[in-house]
């Protein structure tokens, strides 16, 4: 992030903008949005600019800037249209102590003005950068649609009963009432009885959340996927809005926990095989401890919290303590792998049963039924599988499985620096040594990439032929 987003008070403030022309048309649009006082620049100003003067909206001086014209402004937007004009008015501005926007000319501008939805006093904001003018304006117009005009009317009644909210304890019970306020209570009186029922809503709505206990504590054992953020079920998406705090294990990625709110307290209790790992009763205690708080926990887990995520053993807890729970299932690593190389994990003619195996258990390397497996056709997702890899071999070897079976490994499955291993039993070992995988990876045992299947095939009708 090369720019930091802030809203900068201006009310009362001097915002000076040089030039006249449809650059400056431009931006004065939006700058007359604002309660600044505006000043323009401009030898020739468009008849636009003549008009907003008159009727005294901004204050036009007709001559080009001059040394001092900046001074106590924050703001200036050099909009000439020519590069020598706007590098000297800049130059002025930057020596008075404003920021600084050259128009079209991103490296020498100190800040710039991001495409807006104005539902004042609600604004969004949306910069690229300038990487992508074209993506802000679509994301523009998209958020235009999907924001009600009354949301602004809704801010602005609500913001002046911020003060009288202040009667309610901090946190949740305050986060409950504006939530009642912005998304049920408040849309219905402004469709009813206009801006006066929304008044009386709110002081109703205020004796309700003044009088109602504090909620209980809860839990909700959320599936993260595979890391996708956009793989995230909408259930997960709201959860984790609500979330007080949010107790993770270490597959969950970044770009997913930024989903969070600002203020969920999120804690790291990565479990990893064979290697440093919070103890599982240090994790129950984890999660009861805040629940029993009256927080609405998270448990987010990769992949999906029924399949070796432990959930059983959470559940147990957490009953005990008789804090209520609920399972948000997400996408399983099998689903998101098989998805990668283009395969399916039951075909007919094939296999009409597919076995989802760990590679360790809390004893170590997990033992399974590898004579069952060892037959022609079978499929296995096998997770947790690249540190076994040399065991589950040797196992399936003694059990008669052809050397030659397809085995492919995908790390990082649905992430951007995913990665597809395509090998054999046989050469299983050795191809993840040197893979070097270090993320997190799923292995198929049965299943080749659906490119490797077709040039396989092809090979062996070139042979036949």
């Amino acid at each position: 992030m090369k720019h930091f987003p802030i809203f900068l008070a201006v009310e009362g403030r001097r915002i000076v903008l040089s030039g006249g022309g449809d650059a400056a048309l431009a931006k004065l649009r939006l700058l007359l949005k604002t309660e600044a006082h505006l000043t323009v620049f401009a030898p020739t100003p468009a008849p636009e600019i003549e008009d907003w003067a008159a009727a005294g909206r901004l204050r036009l001086v007709r001559r080009a800037m001059e040394p001092g014209d900046t001074l106590c402004a924050k703001l200036f937007y050099a909009a000439d249209e020519d590069r020598v004009e706007d590098a000297r008015t800049a130059a002025i501005a930057s020596a008075d102590g404003a920021l600084v926007n050259i128009v079209d000319n991103l490296g020498d501008s100190q800040f710039i003005t991001p495409a807006i939805v104005d539902r004042d006093p609600v604004t969004v904001a949306i910069g690229t950068e300038g990487a992508a003018p074209v993506l802000a304006r679509a994301i523009k117009a998209d958020l235009e649609e999907r924001l009600p005009a009354s949301l602004g009317t809704l801010a602005r009644l609500g913001k002046a009963f911020r003060r009288a909210v202040e009667i309610l304890p901090m946190g949740r019970r305050r986060r409950d009432f504006w939530a009642d306020y912005y998304f049920t209570s408040g849309p219905r009186a402004l469709e009813q009885g206009g801006e006066d029922e929304i008044k009386i809503t709110l002081q109703a709505l205020l004796d309700k959340h003044e009088i109602k206990p504090e909620r209980e504590g809860h839990v909700a054992f959320v599936g993260a996927g595979p890391g996708d953020p956009e793989l995230l079920t909408l259930k997960a998406r709201k959860a984790l809005d609500a979330a007080d705090v949010v107790i993770h294990d270490r597959l969950v990625t970044p770009e997913i926990l930024e989903l969070a709110r600002r203020e969920a307290v999120l804690i790291d209790a990565g479990k990893e095989g064979f290697g440093p790992s919070m103890s599982q009763d240090d994790i129950n205690a984890l999660i009861v401890t805040h629940a029993k708080t009256g927080a609405q926990v998270v448990r987010l887990k990769g992949g999906d919290p029924t399949i070796f995520g432990r959930l059983d053993e959470e559940i147990d807890a957490v009953s005990e303590a008789g804090i209520g729970w609920h399972v948000v299932p997400g996408i399983t690593a099998a689903s998101a792998s098989v998805a990668a190389i283009g395969q399916s994990l039951t075909k007919r003619g094939r296999n009409a049963s597919a076995r989802l195996l760990t590679g360790h258990d809390m004893k170590g390397f997990a033992d399974q039924d590898w004579r069952a497996l060892a037959r022609v056709g079978e499929v296995a997702a096998i997770y947790m599988g690249k540190k076994s890899a040399r065991f589950i071999q040797g196992r399936l070897i003694m059990q008669g499985a052809d050397r030659t079976t397809p085995i492919t490994v995908i790390e990082n499955a649905s992430r951007p620096d995913q990665r597809i291993l395509a090998t054999t039993l046989d050469a299983l070992p050795s191809a993840l040594t040197k893979a070097d995988f270090t993320g997190p990876a799923l292995m198929f045992y049965g299943l080749s990439p659906r490119e490797t299947q077709a040039s396989l095939a092809q090979i062996q009708q070139q042979e036949l032929a």
